[in-house]
């Protein structure tokens, strides 16, 4: 009888038989575990080296550097708290009487230190017998000297013209003080100027000849360029937002003087308060009144003025 024939092994095959496999339990070998465990064995039996503890005696030291280095810093902290706080003291008292002193008459104080300084040191050297002006004028230059005797003398003149004469005049003395608070942009004014002159040789009215030296000098046709006293092409200037707020801002302040001025009449008067009357008689009547019973009606007035009056 023949032997049975082999079965061909087909891929559903090897896929079952891999899936038996992964599904049987693994068997570890204990030879590992049984080394680890010798091992540890063998540790325990041997003795363990530890470090010696300190002894209180080797702490002591220690312990007291550190008590010592933290009172230092402290103390140190306790020294930086109080100069600070002083410090802070000194600024808030010197902040105070900064703010308690009036400015105008702390200038009014320098000044008559300077003007008793001034005087003492013209005693001292007539005293001695020397030229105080001829001293003086060592420590200015010739220059600085003029400029200050120029100065001395317009400042003369203009107390000397300070009584009220016309209206004219004092038109003119308030145009030359804005004049004073004027900044001129002379950038601005030659860009201005030059385009003027190019605007006037290109029309042609004005014509440009250059002389012998090189100097270009502009001449006026039909006298239209320069400005008379006829002229009226000053109408036609527009000036910018920045001068108008110029103009606006001086004006502001122009009235804002003549109304402290007002202030300072009405006070210099007796008129700081309500005005109570009809004419200067009225006005003296009130006055009168006011001054032997203000005392007595001072209650009721605070009401009516407070509107809880019954």
């Amino acid at each position: 009888m023949a032997p049975p024939a082999k079965k061909r092994r087909t891929r559903g095959d090897a896929v079952a038989v891999a899936a038996e496999q992964a599904q049987e339990p693994k068997v570890e070998e204990p030879k590992a575990e049984e080394s680890k465990a010798e091992e540890s064995n063998i540790e325990e039996s041997q003795p363990v080296e530890t470090a010696p503890e300190p002894t209180a005696a080797e702490n002591e030291p220690d312990a007291a550097a550190k008590a010592q280095d933290r009172m230092a810093r402290f103390k140190a902290l306790q020294a930086r708290a109080k100069k600070s706080s002083e410090t802070n003291f000194k600024e808030a008292t010197l902040e105070s009487q900064r703010l308690s002193t009036n400015p105008s008459e702390l200038t009014a104080l320098h000044r008559r230190h300077a003007i008793a300084s001034h005087k003492l040191l013209k005693a001292d050297t007539e005293e001695a017998g020397e030229d105080f002006e001829r001293k003086r004028a060592w420590d200015w230059t010739i220059d600085e000297s003029e400029k200050w005797d120029k100065r001395m003398k317009k400042k003369g003149a203009h107390r000397d013209n300070n009584a009220f004469q016309d209206y004219h005049q004092e038109a003119n003395k308030s145009y030359k003080r804005q004049l004073r608070n004027i900044n001129t942009d002379l950038e601005k004014y030659e860009k201005q100027k030059m385009a003027a002159i190019e605007k006037a040789a290109a029309s042609g009215g004005l014509d440009i000849v250059e002389t012998e030296d090189g100097e270009l000098i502009a001449v006026d046709k039909d006298g239209t360029f320069y400005s008379t006293a006829d002229s009226t092409s000053f109408t036609q200037n527009k000036p910018d937002k920045e001068a108008i707020d110029r103009l606006v801002k001086d004006l502001q302040r122009a009235e804002d003087v003549r109304l402290k001025k007002r202030k300072e009449r009405m006070a210099q008067n007796g008129e700081d308060g309500d005005v109570t009357y009809i004419n200067e008689k009225n006005k003296q009547f009130n006055q009168k009144l006011s001054r032997f019973y203000n005392k007595y009606t001072a209650e009721i007035r605070d009401s009516f003025e407070r509107g809880t009056m019954i």
